[in-house]
């Protein structure tokens, strides 16, 4: 059974059904919304499910398509649908695994087959919070991460059971009337030699080269294993803590976060999240292939999604103009980032300059506008939309060319061009100025006022100036014009204040003072918001020549940069105070190369990259900075170990060396090197 198709009045009546009667606890949505005009959010499949009983007397039933064909739906109807971002907890103590998740229950442990793992912990009685140690290349936030605390709290004790008392170790127990799945073992052939496939296992390693190895497939499957070992193991009130969420459709299975000691987990999955927004500037500079640039765009996702997902690619458009991404280059100026003049042909055929905002301001002021907008009152956006209504239906209206105004004074004009920022008016009348533009937004701020604008005097009073400017002639009239259009405002919900993340790629290649001109200042996060405003560089040439700018506190930086750039040196020392400086060495991430999905690849990339890095770092005349990194052994998805030295790594190298005593023996190091890690 497909979505039944239902009108739009069928639709707005279920609404109303549902404020009247509720809906059932086990037709609640977990994972979409339909956003109503009054602001309340309803589950999109039980709204169809109610439509379709009151316009075709069906029973409300959900069962015969999911939530996906629900959302798509409705939004190609046009209504608006929002992703519900839902967390839940699941506290284990000796005596009890209980969990936020009403639908949650240790009966039904295939369940967790559809949720991904957010974050783990071990809390002590005391409240001592203890995370997991990663080792280098461990994947974080995984099916495995919670049994991986367990072996690392009670590694000493686990060790010293029995061998059979390890073998009938409880592990998981899918229902009450299946079996028990036992056995902590100490290898996967071992496990294998149990009937336990080594696919569906985990390994912990301990006390140098020795392992524990245990059944593991979904979230779910090792609480009963956590929960024994705080019966045998632990202290009254000690407890474990899961937290996680619903997958999306085609997620991949464990999310890829990396650890940095200062940064506790705080409702984000990358720790490196809490520090941007700690300090709302970071640049992650390091070796060349750290994956800095992959972990920037991690990071907006993170914060964005808030700790929900980190893959950029399961964001919705909406939530994709939150990140902006550039790169710097030699040539990138001020026009470019901030605002400048560019070309524009004028009506006539001839050529002409405008004043544009380069990509930055463009992305501060969209996030500028939350900002201010978080903080009004549902009255005051609700009459911000009513006049965004009666503009629109006005300029829609307007044949432009055609339709005639009059000022009080008798002079006749017509519109004959709108765009974002200007409206453009003829006045075949006038002998001296027969074209004039209009600016849109102070039409728009007399609308919102409230007030009431019978006469010039009234303009320059609200504008607080003391002369008549020629354009409020024509401001009346449209004023006028678009105030008969004005319709009662409806009833909205508030703004909810969101996080925007400009990503700047390559930072240091370009010139610094040059770039961002006068918003050294403002980017410094001690001066965000008003308390930082600036004029900017062509602030004489804006509607309003008062106009300030500034940089909201929902703005946050990221920079990446490489520490072998030539350009490094040269990086401004004032903006230089203004970030946060992260370090990622050649040997971090290590865990991206998990994408390979080749556990050998994956094994020999590492041990070759590490090889050769030690050898680079021995070299005179190089250090840490000139060693490889992990996303260049990505590559290896298309190619073999020696294509890749013959096309990306050896070209590399050469450029390093170049000009140095013995570059021939260095290089046949290098090559001895990465070959010695086979």
């Amino acid at each position: 059974m497909a979505v039944p198709k239902v009108d739009g009045q069928f639709i707005a009546e279920a609404i109303k059904y549902i404020d009247e009667n509720g809906v059932p606890w086990h037709n609640m949505s977990t994972k979409y919304e339909l956003v109503w005009e009054n602001g309340n959010t309803y589950p999109p499949k039980y709204v169809i499910a109610v439509a379709n009983h009151l316009q075709n007397g069906a029973e409300i039933d959900v069962s015969g398509y999911n939530a996906v064909e629900a959302k798509n739906y409705l939004t190609a109807k046009g209504y608006e649908i929002q992703i519900k971002q839902t967390k839940y907890e699941i506290t284990i103590t000796s005596e009890s695994v209980t969990s936020t998740d009403d639908s949650f229950t240790m009966d039904n442990i295939s369940a967790g087959d559809v949720f991904k793992p957010l974050d783990a912990s071990f809390v002590s009685a005391d409240g001592t919070v203890i995370k997991r140690k990663y080792g280098k290349g461990e994947r974080r936030n995984t099916n495995q991460t919670l049994p991986r605390i367990a072996f690392q709290i009670y590694e000493k004790q686990i060790a010293a059971l029995p061998v059979e008392e390890k073998e009938q170790f409880p592990i998981c127990q899918y229902a009450p009337d299946k079996e028990m799945i036992r056995g902590i073992y100490y290898s996967k052939d071992e496990a294998k030699a149990h009937n336990i496939h080594p696919f569906n296992t985990m390994s912990y390693d301990y006390d140098g080269g020795r392992q524990f190895v245990i059944y593991s497939w979904n979230i779910f499957t090792t609480l009963r294993f956590v929960q024994e070992c705080l019966t045998r193991f632990g202290n009254p009130g000690d407890s474990f803590k899961l937290v996680y969420r619903e997958k999306e459709n085609a997620e991949e299975e464990a999310a890829v976060v990396e650890e940095v000691k200062p940064a506790e987990f705080n409702g984000y999955l990358n720790p490196y999240s809490t520090m941007l927004v700690e300090s709302k500037n970071i640049i992650f500079r390091g070796a060349p292939g750290t994956g800095k640039t992959y972990l920037a765009k991690e990071i907006a996702t993170d914060i964005i999604s808030n700790g929900y997902f980190d893959d950029y690619t399961m964001l919705t458009d909406e939530q994709k103009q939150q990140v902006e991404f550039v790169q710097f280059h030699p040539s990138y100026d001020y026009s470019d980032f901030v605002e400048g003049l560019r070309p524009k042909t004028n009506e006539d055929g001839s050529m002409g300059f405008e004043l544009q905002d380069g990509v930055f301001k463009k992305f501060v002021d969209k996030a500028r506008r939350n900002y201010e907008n978080s903080k009004k009152s549902t009255e005051v956006i609700a009459n911000e939309l009513s006049v965004q209504e009666a503009m629109k239906e006005f300029f829609d209206d307007v044949d432009t060319g055609n339709n005639t105004f009059k000022t009080k004074t008798g002079t006749e004009f017509t519109i004959t061009d709108v765009d974002d920022e200007h409206i453009y008016l003829s006045i075949p009348q006038n002998a001296s100025i027969n074209s004039i533009r209009l600016n849109i937004s102070e039409i728009r701020q007399m609308l919102e006022s409230g007030r009431e604008f019978n006469k010039l005097k009234d303009i320059t009073e609200f504008f607080n100036i003391n002369f008549t400017q020629q354009r409020y002639s024509y401001n009346l009239v449209i004023f006028n014009e678009i105030q008969k259009k004005k319709k009662t405002a409806k009833i909205i919900r508030q703004e909810d204040l969101k996080k925007y993340v400009f990503i700047i790629d390559e930072i240091n290649r370009g010139e610094i003072s040059k770039i961002f001109g006068e918003l050294f200042f403002a980017v410094d996060p001690g001066y965000r918001g008003v308390a930082g405003e600036v004029s900017t560089q062509y602030a004489n040439l804006h509607a309003d020549s008062n106009e300030k700018f500034y940089i909201p506190d929902n703005v946050y930086i990221i920079g990446t940069m490489n520490d072998i750039d030539r350009s490094v040196d040269s990086f401004d020392f004032a903006m230089r105070r203004r970030f946060r400086f992260v370090e990622l060495r050649a040997d971090e991430r290590l865990e991206m190369l998990a994408n390979l999905n080749n556990e050998e690849k994956e094994a020999e990339a590492i041990a070759r990259m590490s090889a050769l890095n030690v050898e680079i770092a021995a070299t005179e005349g190089l250090n840490e900075n000139y060693q490889i990194g992990a996303s260049y052994f990505l590559k290896l998805k298309n190619i073999d170990f020696d294509q890749l030295w013959s096309d990306y790594l050896h070209p590399l190298l050469q450029e390093y060396i170049n000009g140095m005593y013995d570059e021939e023996g260095i290089m046949e190091r290098f090559k001895k090197s990465y070959n010695q890690g086979k």
